[in-house]
């Protein structure tokens, strides 16, 4: 599907104004008047007319070829006092003219507007900081397009984290820590995180253990040294629990010798999502060190689904797995399920969620299938058969129907891009059981440090006085690749180190 887009009153064709465009059109490429070689689907004409405090975009979208068919809408907003305020309103007028005319067009409407970004609650929390409740919400509605029902959703969800962790926006002297451990069973079909088969060749495990426990005792000194605290430790991969009960009893005590006072840290999660790799040894570990919040993580509960997407455990496996942390103490348990895996349906999820219900984790986090670019799934896309956008749209209803009449509440969202049915990923928690770390990794308000294999770190700048525009955030990653990560480990360390130095070292001496 090619498309021209005159350029009249903007100089190229901006991100947002793609990801608009794959929200209708699964195969599309805008072209410029200059450069349309392949024959042409659609044209856009888009007229701006920008005065001192209103910008008013038209935008008119013509057929080529084909029935004939034009569709033509206009939005105008009125332009902020902020510094960037023109150039921001310039760039919503346009996209919204020209989301309201592809849902003209095409009979397809965009639940989330001309929101194509992974964390819409971080645009929420700026809107409420700026102008409360009543008109965070229009501003959402209006000149974002957002239907109600998910401004009212993202508005909850933004006000429950502040009532989870009322110093959200205050937390320049802690960080929290990701430890990734890059090995699982097997990798499943969805999958794009560093998730490696712990019996392949891809680097040797004792290797990369010694290269954490040397991040880690290096994090912990910077971290003395820097006289910060820690929040939440957060244990990701991969499958954590991968690993054998003595290795993960062994890292536990570095952390411990290394980091600063851990009886200051909120909540410490392990993620054990594959059932299969859970054992009484391994659950005896976590309950001695603390761990307080885990992950078993069915993604369905239909056995061919499983099969089919690689994970090599059984419903049953799901369900005595659970039982058995139960047993052994374990009282914050959070479960994933996925809407949209191949051959699943509505009753599929019905399946699902009346398993789930047997079970009654703390909280459930609802994932909507994204075909992410790296995975097999999209690189074998023909052979997965998905659900379509609007049985989509009714399974995530049904879910949050489900949550609804079982107490669960949204806490967090975020969204993904090639996301079936442009829908959200949502996690739900029981009152006063809502995960911490996954408040502050979405909403970008504090610095997480990301040890091991496949490990990103979000750097947050502390603001200084005086500064004003946008928080500066730095993203490092460490090496996605276990053999990459164990020759390079120390460089790396030294890197990352001298980064959080760059962010910290003023801010912390007053300066």
């Amino acid at each position: 599907m090619n498309i021209l887009l005159s350029r009249v009153g903007f100089e190229t064709i901006s991100p947002e104004m793609f990801h608009l465009h794959k929200l209708f059109f699964e195969d599309v490429t805008l072209v410029e008047d200059d450069s349309a070689e392949a024959p042409v689907d659609y044209r856009w004409d888009i007229r701006v007319r920008d005065e001192e405090d209103l910008i008013e975009a038209a935008a008119k979208l013509e057929r080529v070829g084909g029935p004939a068919g034009a569709w033509e809408r206009t939005s105008k907003l009125t332009v902020g006092t902020e510094a960037d305020g023109r150039k921001r309103a310039f760039r919503k007028a346009v996209c919204s003219a020209m989301l309201q005319t592809l849902q003209d067009a095409t009979g397809i409407e965009q639940p989330w507007g001309i929101l194509t970004g992974v964390r819409p609650t971080k645009l929420m929390h700026n809107l409420l900081l700026k102008h409360g409740r009543a008109e965070a919400k229009r501003m959402l509605m209006e000149e974002y397009l957002v239907t109600e029902r998910k401004a009212e959703l993202l508005t909850d969800i933004a006000e429950r984290q502040l009532k989870v962790i009322p110093d959200l926006f205050a937390l320049d002297r802690e960080v929290s820590i990701y430890i990734g451990i890059p090995f699982c069973p097997t990798k499943c079909a969805y999958c794009t995180f560093p998730a490696y088969d712990i019996r392949g060749q891809n680097g040797s495990v004792a290797a990369f253990l010694e290269g954490l426990h040397y991040e880690i005792r290096e994090t912990g000194r910077w971290l003395k040294q820097a006289g910060l605290a820690v929040t939440t430790i957060y244990w990701g991969g991969g499958t954590p629990t991968s690993i054998e009960a003595h290795e993960m009893d062994a890292l536990f005590a570095t952390i411990r010798d290394s980091f600063p006072d851990l009886s200051l840290v909120r909540e410490l999660t392990v993620e054990a999502g594959r059932p299969d790799t859970i054992t009484p040894e391994k659950l005896d570990v976590m309950r001695k060190w603390g761990v307080g919040r885990i992950s078993i993580n069915p993604q369905s509960f239909t056995q061919q689904t499983l099969d089919a997407i690689g994970r090599h455990h059984t419903v049953k496996e799901t369900v005595e797995k659970f039982k058995l942390a139960r047993e052994m103490g374990m009282n914050n348990i959070n479960m994933d399920l996925i809407i949209g895996l191949p051959n699943e349906g509505l009753a599929e999820l019905e399946l699902s969620l009346a398993e789930t219900e047997k079970l009654m984790p703390e909280s459930l986090t609802v994932h909507t299938l994204s075909f992410k670019r790296a995975s097999k799934m999209t690189k074998n896309r023909d052979a997965y058969e998905v659900a379509e956008r609007d049985e989509i749209a009714e399974m995530m209803a049904r879910a949050t129907a489900w949550t609804e009449r079982h107490g669960y509440v949204p806490y967090y969202l975020y969204r993904q891009k090639n996301i079936l049915g442009n829908l959200e990923n949502i996690g739900y928690a029981l009152e006063g059981r809502e995960s911490l770390y996954n408040i502050l990794m979405m909403e970008e308000r504090q610095t997480v440090i990301g040890l091991g294999c496949g490990a990103v770190s979000k750097v947050v700048f502390p603001v200084r006085g005086g500064e004003e525009g946008p928080q500066r955030i730095e993203r490092f990653p460490n090496p996605k690749e276990p053999s990459v990560y164990n020759e390079a480990y120390k460089q790396y360390v030294d890197k990352k180190l001298r980064l959080l130095d760059e962010a910290y070292g003023a801010a912390l001496s007053g300066v």
